[in-house]
């Protein structure tokens, strides 16, 4: 089936449709009834159906005869420990931990709260949990003691599950006194904390509360799958709201197991035994999917890898593991490789590696410029696909698709929509639009399997935040276009679109002018107020190392070409040139911060952030501009 007919099938049949992709799935009660509606008025999928996300992760794959291959490949630079787990050995280290877990009086249905580094035994909670039908909320490990409290009043967390430490670059970040610190103010009080303990610090443990991880599975048996309701939610994930407390999206467990083995298939081209790696981390969307879930569904071998693009030790560290684990498709997000360009603009650090396995390279999460694209392509070889999604949506809603005729890629497209999605853009009186016109990016309901089912304990604010502005679809909050073959170019925000005089322009498109000039690596463009104009647009760059051009010279140029391409009305108040750009954890620009303290508004910097010692840096630059 091309994609096309594909596309047209999934969307105008998606009952039919997923009914048949469901069946790729052991199930312990095969499903009936497959799409119908819920006391929420929402969707439900497979809601009479039964299964294991544990199971069809791990036992399945033995019971394939595929026990020995590796399921999990753990390699961290900033340690210098590497450890690989077969299917059989992960399977029995997860099944041990469940019985860890019920141990502490946790069954179906009770929520545990991850708080770890990337390390395997995150994957191994998580995997556990789902076993046992308890629910896992994964919060970054080093994340603050009072967003930490947040979200353990949101969930209520039978137990906690963390590590000693985590282990950065040039520090050790120690776990216990966040946590002892957020139970400490938090109102609801988890009953246990499990604890794994580090080589490099070891934590104090409370007595009667906190238990060592190696301690406990030392007498631990392991215990069968729980069945599970399809419309069971798997996970709670956090992700930052606009009203600043965060929204916790809720993920159930046959949807989502269809759609990651889907997924897999049929947006990454992975068959079972092929090696995927994402380099994300556990506490984001993207390391729930493909780092945990997606490749073990479908018996892939999978990366957690504790370490940075550049820094452990260089800018070659990527490719590195791509050879030594003969890596076939590589996920990660553009300001990874934005990094490594910084860094090695001629990769000429790429040049010691073997990437003959490495076929694709997948970029998410912003949006990959087309000097990135060019960049990548160039100095790859390999095919380079932007795809877009979001944590709502848990998997791909447009990419370029694979097996079928048409698998051209456009520079700054985030390709097709992929079956299942029926994208529309909408304008502000919520009709569609013509192609190529800009607008908000919206998707007809319903939504594929895999999508949230709700906001955890708070159904009015996921109507309110998703579906009441424009009936009958699902909001996005991103802007962009679809052009006459079908593309769908992904702009950023609705609220980075900023009105110059009357005129809306995109700060995506003034971000793709600026990054395109050979010594810029990356930037941000942000609309600042103006008494005259209402708004005017700022830019901030980041250049590239070994830069012999004088900062005067090059915002001259920078400010020249954004008057050429786009017009005098998009006329730069500024160009700021600085050694960094705020970013959350996932690598998104904090453009709406940037805003904010350009503006003297109250400041609402996201729990995410990377690197809060940035915006410090950057805040008298930006105070000065106001002035």
């Amino acid at each position: 089936m091309d994609y096309v007919t594909k596309h047209k099938y999934s969307t105008q049949s998606p009952d039919v449709y997923w009914k048949e992709q469901a069946e790729l799935l052991t199930w312990f009660k095969k499903p009936e009834v497959i799409l119908s509606t819920n006391s929420d008025d929402w969707h439900d999928w497979y809601a009479d159906g039964e299964l294991n996300t544990s199971y069809l992760a791990l036992d399945y794959h033995i019971e394939q005869g595929r026990g020995e291959q590796i399921a999990l490949i753990y390699d961290s630079p900033v340690t210098n420990q590497k450890q690989q787990f077969t299917y059989h050995e992960l399977t029995e280290q997860v099944a041990k931990f469940a019985d860890v877990l019920r141990a502490q009086g946790v069954a179906k249905g009770d929520r545990v709260l991850i708080y770890m580094p990337m390390i395997p035994q995150a994957a191994i909670a998580m995997l556990a949990c789902a076993r046992l039908g308890a629910i896992h909320s994964v919060v970054f490990g080093g994340f603050a003691a009072h967003e930490l409290a947040v979200r353990i009043d949101d969930a209520k967390p039978k137990v906690i599950v963390s590590a000693s430490c985590g282990v950065e670059i040039d520090k050790i970040i120690p776990y216990k006194p966040l946590i002892d610190q957020a139970i400490l103010s938090a109102a609801f009080k988890p009953s246990y904390c499990i604890v794994f303990q580090r080589d490099m610090l070891k934590a104090e443990l409370q007595e009667n509360r906190d238990f060592s991880w190696q301690a406990l599975m030392v007498n631990a048996v392991p215990v069968p799958p729980t069945p599970v309701k399809s419309t069971d939610p798997l996970y709670i994930l956090y992700t930052s709201g606009t009203t600043g407390k965060p929204k916790g999206v809720v993920r159930d467990n046959g949807g989502h197991a269809v759609a990651m083995l889907y997924s897999m298939r049929h947006v990454y081209g992975m068959q079972s035994g092929d090696v995927f790696w994402a380099a994300s981390d556990v506490g984001w969307v993207v390391g729930h999917s493909y780092i945990v879930y997606g490749p073990l569904l479908a018996g892939c071998s999978t990366i957690m890898y504790e370490g940075k693009p550049i820094r452990t030790p260089d800018a070659g560290a990527f490719w590195r593991v791509c050879e030594e684990y003969k890596v076939k498709a590589l996920f990660s997000a553009p300001t990874a490789f934005r990094a490594i360009a910084k860094e090695d603009p001629e990769a000429a650090l790429m040049q010691d590696y073997d990437l003959s396995s490495l076929e694709r390279l997948y970029l998410a999460g912003e949006r990959l410029d087309p000097a990135t694209y060019h960049w990548l392509k160039e100095k790859t070889q390999v095919h380079v696909i932007d795809h877009w999604w979001q944590t709502e949506t848990g998997w791909a809603i447009a990419s370029i698709p694979l097996s079928t005729q048409q698998q051209k890629t456009k520079a700054g497209s985030a390709g097709l929509p992929v079956p299942g999605y029926n994208v529309e853009i909408l304008d502000e009186h919520g009709n569609p639009t013509e192609a190529n016109k800009q607008g908000c990016v919206a998707i007809k309901l319903p939504l594929p399997p895999g999508c949230l089912s709700t906001i955890w304990q708070n159904s009015a604010r996921f109507k309110a935040g998703y579906l009441t502005s424009q009936p009958g679809y699902y909001v996005t909050g991103d802007g962009g276009y679809i052009d006459d073959e079908g593309y769908l170019f992904i702009m950023g925000r609705t609220d980075d679109v900023i009105n110059v005089a009357g005129h809306r322009l995109s700060t995506g498109e003034m971000e793709e002018i600026l990054t395109d000039h050979p010594a810029v690596a990356e930037c941000a463009v942000i609309g600042i107020h103006d008494d005259l104009k209402g708004q005017v647009p700022l830019g901030l760059v980041v250049l590239k190392n070994g830069i012999s051009q004088t900062n005067e010279e090059l915002v001259k140029e920078l400010k020249a070409r954004i008057r050429a391409e786009i017009g005098g009305i998009a006329a730069l108040k500024d160009v700021l040139v600085v050694e960094r750009l705020p970013k959350t954890r996932s690598g998104k620009i904090l453009r709406k911060t940037l805003r904010q303290i350009v503006d003297g508004e109250e400041v609402m910097v996201p729990s995410t952030i990377e690197d809060p010692e940035v915006l410090a840096e950057l805040s008298p630059m930006l105070k000065m501009v106001r002035d």
